[in-house]
């Protein structure tokens, strides 16, 4: 009996082998003829790209589309000081390290996160700037800043990616000041640009170039107040970025500057430049977003030959030593979605104030956004920008 099974399971055995062997048999002709066609088809296809360039060139163009489809978001706040040690140490609470936790929901998530740095980033020494008093005699009496260099990473923790440091305090620190900056920033992953020695900035996302050029009408930095120059710097990025932004620090300050005029303006005998010429012709040289700030209060948006302005983005986080009632206190964070190839898809704004002395939260009072909807309307009102109650900004059909 015993001899009967094992003959048996002799028998399946070598039955399930041959099997075996006749199913790879076939899987094996089926990849041989499987290789062949895929050889054969490449070099038809070969062939075809030879005989026809056209075809090369619509791949090409397929090619270029899927990059026409992506979308890059931009966010951008207004000035930034998160605290100094000069003249005298004026820090916020816990050294500063929850002064931007209220905001980063708003911030993270862009490809470009844009502040402008107002102070640098220096721990001790430096040399102090003059400035021009009301009187325009030279003064030590100056509003300057020292940031500490651990602060850069509070700016990056909260999702900044890039830095404007074309400004009235970029040299408030003289040459340690900036140098100690740039370094910090490096350090930290940042792109910068507005100084002389670094006028622009590119960042690179997958496939894409965004070139940023920053302007300002004071020393050691690019001027606003040479249009020839800024036309021929951002026409020259156009050319090897898909997308080009510009921010500036210009316009004189306060309520009294709120409105947007075609004007040179000046404030504490400097010229500050003429804010609406200046958008328009770094637009017309081939700009795609124009960023402002400087008045320390919020200006008007603008839409200009599909491209969007926003004048200034007003005091976004400036601990201890502005003033912060009224519209010195309100802020918006702009958001934007332009198309791969610079044009205005969408916008956002978010509403937000300065609470102990200056820390950002969002404002729910909404602020922001009502004063820019009455900024719009007195200043451009033929716009077809519309920014509605919740902050989204559309633009109508003219």
């Amino acid at each position: 009996m015993p001899n009967l099974k094992m003959n048996f399971l002799l028998t399946v055995l070598y039955k399930s082998t041959t099997v075996l062997n006749q199913v790879l048999k076939v899987f094996f002709c089926y990849c041989l003829i499987t290789i062949s066609l895929l050889s054969c088809e490449y070099r038809i296809d070969q062939t075809n790209l030879a005989k026809n360039p056209d075809l090369a060139e619509n791949r090409s163009k397929d090619t270029k589309n899927q990059v026409e489809k992506k979308f890059v978001t931009i966010i951008a706040a207004g000035d930034i000081m998160m605290g100094t040690t000069y003249p005298s140490s004026l820090l916020p609470p816990n050294d500063g390290k929850e002064i931007l936790d209220s905001v980063k929901s708003y911030l993270r998530g862009g490809d470009i996160v844009i502040g402008n740095l107002e102070g640098p980033l220096l721990d001790k020494g430096g040399h102090p700037k003059r400035c021009i008093d009301k009187f325009g005699n030279l003064s030590r009496n100056c509003h300057s800043f020292r940031v500490p260099e651990r602060y850069g990473a509070y700016l990056k923790n909260a999702g900044f990616n890039y830095m404007c440091l074309a400004n009235n305090h970029a040299n408030d620190m003289g040459t340690p000041g900036k140098k100690s900056t740039m370094r910090v920033l490096d350090s930290l992953g940042f792109k910068y640009s507005g100084l002389l020695t670094n006028p622009i900035a590119i960042i690179e996302k997958e496939e894409l170039k965004i070139g940023v050029a920053a302007f300002s009408p004071n020393n050691g930095t690019v001027s606003i107040n040479d249009h020839r120059n800024a036309k021929k710097i951002v026409s020259e990025l156009k050319k090897s970025c898909n997308i080009v932004i510009v921010t500036f620090h210009g316009g004189g300050e306060g309520t009294s500057f709120q409105n947007v005029k075609d004007r040179q303006e000046y404030y504490l005998n400097e010229n500050r430049g003429n804010v609406y010429r200046f958008s328009r012709d770094v637009i017309d040289a081939g700009a795609d977003l124009v960023i402002g700030h400087g008045p320390h209060v919020t200006r008007s948006l603008d839409y200009y030959k599909g491209k969007l302005i926003a004048y200034s983005l007003g005091n976004f986080c400036t601990y201890g030593k502005f003033g912060l009632g009224g519209e010195f206190g309100i802020a918006p964070i702009l958001q934007v979605k332009l198309t791969s190839s610079g044009e205005f898809v969408s916008g956002n704004i978010v509403p937000i104030k300065q609470i102990n002395r200056g820390f950002p939260v969002p404002d729910d009072k909404k602020r922001a956004i009502k004063t820019l909807q009455r900024l719009l309307k007195q200043d451009f009102p033929e716009s077809n920008l519309v920014i509605r109650d919740n902050g989204e900004l559309t633009v109508t059909a003219q």
